[in-house]
């Protein structure tokens, strides 16, 4: 019997946080050991068939996967969860109150808004169409899922529902990058004008 142990990479808590979902700045430890081991993350998740996303300066990493083929196929390693329109649509304003957010507040890092706001917000957007209504009326069930899916964070809970406080999380950004936000944008002004 040997007592040989094989070595464990000094990186392994990170490199399992991140196949279970971003991290984030917010926790310390790991995010320093992140930042600490980048060289050695990359060059390992290379070879599992794994891209290390590093967003230093909006303090969020996550994996994707390297296609292996013309096709589009991957190696399956991260888990991808499909969107619906309604919670794609929430996401793509999530993210829009994001850029504007970055654009007029200099001196705050976090995003933070109550349920009510997102709700208001998003009413904006919908006003000229007739499934507004619905859409008002699904908003809690979608607050609650975009929190599911990791792109919102409870932060202050309220005994009224509408006063909850969320962060929206930056990695938002990942999933709702400017192309997409614009070609969004511009789709909702051109279904506005065809209703006129």
């Amino acid at each position: 019997m040997t007592n040989d142990k094989t070595a464990i990479y000094p990186f392994t808590p990170v490199l399992i946080r991140l196949l279970k979902g971003p991290v984030e700045y917010l926790d310390k430890s790991v995010w320093d050991q992140l930042l600490q081991y980048q060289a050695e993350l990359t060059r390992l998740l290379q070879n599992l068939g794994l891209i290390l996303v590093l967003e230093k300066d909006d303090g969020y990493a996550y994996l994707e996967q390297t296609r292996l083929d013309e096709e589009e196929n991957v190696a399956g390693w991260v888990r991808r969860s499909p969107l619906g329109y309604e919670e794609s649509v929430l996401l793509v304003l999530l993210r829009d109150m994001m850029a504007e957010f970055e654009v007029g507040e200099a001196g705050n890092r976090e995003l933070i808004k109550r349920r009510r706001e997102i709700k208001e917000y998003a009413e904006l957007f919908f006003k000229e169409n007739p499934s507004r209504v619905k859409f008002i009326r699904e908003l809690d069930r979608l607050i609650d899922r975009a929190a599911e899916l990791d792109f919102l964070e409870k932060v202050e809970p309220h005994d009224l529902a509408d006063e909850e406080k969320f962060r929206v999380k930056k990695i938002i950004k990942a999933r709702v990058n400017n192309e997409a936000l614009e070609n969004f944008k511009q789709q909702l002004a051109e279904h506005a004008a065809g209703r006129i």
